[in-house]
């Protein structure tokens, strides 16, 4: 069970101001910082337990039952569903599946009529904000955080984050308890 992006996803910090945070010229490193700050997005992310700018994803499940529940939130959009059987794959109608998205972002397939199909694809579309503006700006300021520690581990220093980061990513924190169904 995975859920995936097909699309990286913009970055909600950008080069200009990890450059301007880590006190570098104009465009030294920018690769280097690039990643960098595409790695602390990624760290915000598994830490908050949420996708912070909308992009597309793709989540393939077992179909134990008729309600799936996804992984990522915030959902903000269901945009396909599939039965994947041993006889392929059936693209369902709209009127086949219901999708309910909860306050929380949290996404429930109801599969109508299941049949054989073993696994479900769903296309969705999940994120905080619409663009990098529209992400909180204590999210921004642990990922700048986390691009500065990250920088200074480059030559191998073994120190953990700074606190303050999981300070400024905490009130946004998802957290279920098992496997949060």
């Amino acid at each position: 069970m995975m859920a995936t992006s097909a699309v990286p996803g913009e970055m909600p910090v950008n080069l200009n101001e990890a450059r301007s945070w880590l006190r570098m010229g104009a465009t030294t490193d920018d690769a280097v910082v690039a990643q960098l700050v595409r790695a602390a997005t990624n760290i915000c992310e598994a830490f908050i337990g949420q996708w912070l700018i909308v992009r597309a994803g793709e989540e393939v499940v077992p179909l134990a039952g008729k309600v799936v529940v996804l992984r990522v939130r915030p959902v903000v959009g269901v945009d396909g569903v599939a039965l994947l059987s041993p006889q392929g794959e059936t693209v369902l109608p709209d009127d086949r599946y219901g999708a309910v998205i909860g306050r929380d972002g949290t996404a429930r397939i109801t599969i109508h009529e299941p049949g054989d199909a073993a696994r479900v694809r769903i296309a969705y579309r999940a994120g905080i904000a619409e663009d990098a503006n529209g992400v909180p700006e204590a999210i921004r300021q642990g990922i700048i955080r986390m691009t500065q520690h990250l920088h200074g581990a480059r030559d191998g220093e073994g120190a953990p984050p700074p606190a303050v980061i999981a300070a400024l990513w905490q009130p946004w924190r998802r957290v279920t308890l098992g496997s949060g169904r």
